[in-house]
């Protein structure tokens, strides 16, 4: 029998790839015009907390059993990963909150490269894996269950848009925690493309200060989780789901990942920066320095719900038959704060594809 996956990106690539390896044959669709989905996009880190009590902490509203699926099988299915050719960039993560390794995502998607049908949707009746990615390129979505001020900016591909979570919709899913949630970043409100998603991004809210065009400061620095998804989400519920970073000097010597503050202001197109007399409000002393951001989404967190088996479920808990969920179409582990959702990708397409093979 057939088991079909539905998307190509990491999670879809890692279902196909391992579902062959057991020797099943899958069919792999994808409605979008090339392989890897947002994870191509990507910087390509893939990590786990240190700690389980960590992961817990960070994301404290998540399935504690999805949790420790993934916490647990990830450095095994990152060795998969390299040892079918995935290339290692660096060999830690670069942050010490955080165990793992950074994969060039293009490399990526040659070591899992997999015959793919694309310009479908995939979502087709028989033994099927979900992997469309979550719905964050659908404006309608996103206004109904994030509730944003304003539309977000896309920082992902243009193909996620929910075609995974109406399909297990319509066959009785039941949703999962977090779909008011999202993962993205504060990008400058200027022109930037797909190319630039990492290198422009404002990480360095922790910071800065950072207020509304109303003059309310919203977000105080001390607030700011490290991963800054936080004052991300607020802004996204701020007028025009827009904010402004107002840096000081000591501000702009700071260091985010071997940059500094001040070179990432600098690496912000100019549309971006805002001279002081044109702040909509009077700043508070000792700033020099002013970025316009917009609040952008990478991927949900909310989606359809799942067991450990990767199996799609009911309200009441029982599964429906023959449909596995991987990635982000799979919600609710990350509710609360932020979780590598390449970890997730990872580690839920192995356990859907091992699942499916085994009773598709």
């Amino acid at each position: 029998m057939t088991i079909s996956v539905a998307g190509a990106g990491m999670a879809g690539l890692v279902a196909a790839a391992r579902l062959r390896e057991l020797g099943r044959h899958v069919v792999v669709r994808d409605k979008g015009s090339r392989l890897g989905g947002s994870m191509l996009l990507s910087s390509g880190v893939v990590f786990r907390h240190r700690s389980f009590d960590d992961f817990r902490a960070e994301c404290p509203g998540g399935d504690e059993r999805l949790q420790r699926l993934v916490w647990e099988r990830l450095d095994d299915a990152i060795e998969w990963l390299v040892a079918r050719g995935a290339p290692v960039v660096w060999e830690e993560t670069g942050n010490p909150r955080t165990v793992g390794k950074r994969l060039d995502p293009r490399g990526l998607v040659e070591a899992l490269a997999v015959e793919v049908e694309l310009g479908s949707d995939g979502c087709v009746d028989g033994p099927l894996v979900l992997c469309t990615g979550g719905f964050a390129a659908s404006s309608e979505l996103v206004t109904r269950f994030v509730r944003p001020a304003a539309s977000l900016r896309l920082r992902a591909n243009p193909w996620s848009a929910g075609d995974g979570l109406g399909f297990a919709l319509d066959r009785g899913a039941a949703l999962s925690t977090g779909l008011d949630e999202f993962y993205g970043r504060n990008m400058p409100d200027a022109a930037w493309d797909e190319t630039q998603l990492v290198s422009l991004s404002q990480l360095y809210g922790r910071f800065a200060r950072v207020y509304d065009g109303d003059g309310v400061e919203f977000f105080a620095r001390g607030d700011v989780s490290w991963s800054e998804t936080n004052v991300v989400q607020a802004t996204a519920r701020r007028p025009g789901a827009k904010a402004f970073y107002l840096l000081d000097e000591e501000a702009l010597r700071q260091t985010v990942r071997e940059r500094t503050v001040a070179e990432m202001v600098a690496a912000a197109p100019s549309e971006a920066h805002v001279s002081l007399p044109d702040l909509p409000f009077d700043p508070p002393p000792g700033v020099v320095a002013a970025v316009r951001v917009v609040a952008s989404i990478t991927h949900t967190i909310g989606g359809v719900r799942i067991d450990d088996r990767a199996r799609v479920l009911r309200e009441d808990g029982s599964p429906v038959d023959g449909l596995w969920a991987a990635g982000v179409d799979a919600g609710g582990v990350a509710t609360g704060g932020y979780a590598s959702g390449l970890a997730q990708a990872l580690v839920l397409g192995l356990v859907a594809a091992e699942d499916a093979a085994a009773t598709g």
